[in-house]
This record gives C-alpha cells, structure tokens and sequence, in this order.
C-alpha cells in the first residue's frame, strides 16, 4: 500500500470517527428528551366558591299591639326594627322627655324650681305642695321616674319664666335643634288637652332621638329612671321617695333609661335607652299600644335586639 492509499484510508477513518461521534451526540441529545421529564404546564386555579353567610332576622316575626314602634342604633345612627316610625302620634307623658331636654338646655342643674301653685291641682301621678323648692336636677329625676305631672309643670312654668317665652314656644324650639320633625308640645307634661287634643306629639323615630339625646345630655338624671325608686329632699329638708312607674325596669340589663307615659288619646307608650355593650346604646320606643302591653312590647323588642346582636334569631 502505497503512502496515497495511506492518505485516503486515514481520510476515510477520521470520517467515520467524526459520524460516530456526531451519532453519540445525537444520541445523548435524544435521551434528555427521552428520560428527563418535562415541567409540568401551570394551569388556572379552579374558582372557590364561598357560601354567603346568612344572617337570621331576630326582628322577623314579633308580635306588637303597638301602633308604631322602633329599635334605633344610637351608635351607627341605624334604624334596626321600624314600623309606622314616621306616624305622628300622642306622647302622653313621654313629652315629659322634652320638658328636661328643654329645661336643660337653657338652665343649670343646680337652678332652683318653686313648684307653683296651679300645678298641684293636675291630675296624678303628683307629689308636690305650693312653694316646695328643689334643684332642676333633682325635680327632674323625680318627675321623670314616677311621671310626676306637677313636677313637669313646675319645670315648663321655670323656663317659660326664664326666657320669658310661652311653654309652647321653647319646647318647639328644642325639639326643632334636634331635628325632631314630628314632634311637638302644647304644655310640658303630656296631659290631654281635651277628649281630643293630646298634650304632646310625635314620632317613634323622633322619640327614640330624643331619648338617646337626653341620655347624652343628662346621664345622671336618666339613671335615676333605671331603678324601681327615686329619692331627693326639698330644700326645705322634706325628704321624697317615689315609685318608677315603669314596673320591669330591672329586667332590661344596662338600661341608661326608661320612661312610661299613658292617657286615653295615647293608649300605651314606653321609651327605653339600653347599652349593648362597650358603650353601644340602643333606643326602643312603643306607641300606641295598651297600658300593660307596652311593657310585653318593649321586652319583646329589647329581646330582639340582644338575639340581633348575638347573630340568632331569638334568645
């Protein structure tokens, strides 16, 4: 074999070297898509669906024999059970509400009140005699726990004199500051004026307002509605001791104040102020209802509202 035949055999094995290492590589190349396994595709998350919590309506199925009543959320300004609480209606003695809100707004605690004469002459609940002299404060504690007619004279006939405008006229005036559209007061105790004539009138709403008012504004003077009894001496040292005229205010829990009122034109009414707790204060009026089943109405409603805050239907 000549050295030509050497050149062209070494050729041909460099050739077949160079194929069979560019098979190898192939081969190699091949095998990582064999064996190695590739990364899964990423897909869409499938959806969650999430049940909507259904909250039970406490408030759904309450018997009232009130005409109008209401459970306001003094707090959040939220009405939470309404029905007829637009409709104006007579107040009875829960204008008495008004007399203290009025009163004490344009005079001290500590101004002293003269009960007048023409007072002790109203129609009871009264307690007082010509020329007994209390503080606001005090009169005010004592005429809103047992309802006292006279005692609420005494203070409309005090701030009728103070601003020398009618009784009429204030009380007007206070009740437009709060915004109560719907209310107002031919004399400050409630009385009806005549077999048709209320001495005061309103509204659930605007009622439930002025309660949650009067709270804010006096909370030592309505805490004395919240026990059985309330107690204060004349300054002539005469020593009163009167009933509540609301006869289950101890069974309403963190109650800031409770007021009664009744007469022929009004029927039943009650107002109530309670906490349910951590300083959430809640308003609950009855109107027009009857003389014991505004009592069975309101606690109808205060147990409403505790289940309405526990998220269940009733308690």
């Amino acid at each position: 074999m000549d050295s030509s035949d050497l050149q062209k055999l070494a050729q041909r094995t460099r050739s077949m070297r160079e194929i069979g290492i560019a098979l190898v590589l192939a081969s190699g190349v091949l095998a990582l898509f064999l064996f190695i396994p590739l990364a899964p595709r990423k897909t869409a998350p499938s959806p969650i669906t999430v049940a909507a919590a259904i909250v039970p309506d406490a408030f759904a199925h309450i018997p009232l024999q009130a005409k109008a009543a209401i459970v306001y959320d003094l707090a959040t300004k939220h009405v939470l059970y309404a029905k007829n609480i637009d409709a104006q209606l007579p107040l009875a003695s829960l204008t008495k509400l008004l007399t203290v809100y009025t009163a004490l707004s344009v005079l001290s605690p500590n101004t002293p009140i003269t009960i007048p004469a023409d007072v002790t002459t109203l129609d009871a609940p009264h307690a007082f005699s010509a020329g007994q002299i209390f503080t606001l404060s005090d009169l005010a504690r004592l005429t809103l726990t047992a309802s006292l007619n006279d005692g609420a004279a005494a203070i409309a006939e005090a701030i009728a004199a103070h601003e020398n405008r009618p009784q009429a006229e204030l009380l007007a005036s206070a009740a437009a500051a709060l915004g109560l559209a719907q209310t107002y007061a031919i004399n400050g105790n409630g009385l009806d004026v005549s077999t048709t004539i209320s001495g005061g009138y309103g509204s659930a709403y605007d009622l439930a307002i002025l309660a949650g008012a009067l709270v804010d504004l006096a909370p030592t003077i309505t805490e004395a509605t919240t026990h059985s009894t309330a107690y204060a001496v004349s300054a002539g040292g005469t020593a009163f001791t009167v009933k509540n005229t609301d006869p289950v205010v101890n069974t309403i829990p963190n109650i800031l104040l409770s007021k009664t009122g009744y007469t022929d034109l009004a029927g039943g009414n009650l107002a109530l102020v309670f906490d349910v707790g951590m300083g959430h204060p809640i308003a609950i009026v009855v109107l027009g209802s009857s003389q014991k089943a505004r009592f069975t109405d309101g606690a109808a409603l205060v147990a409403a509202t505790l289940a309405h805050f526990a998220g269940v239907a009733s308690l």
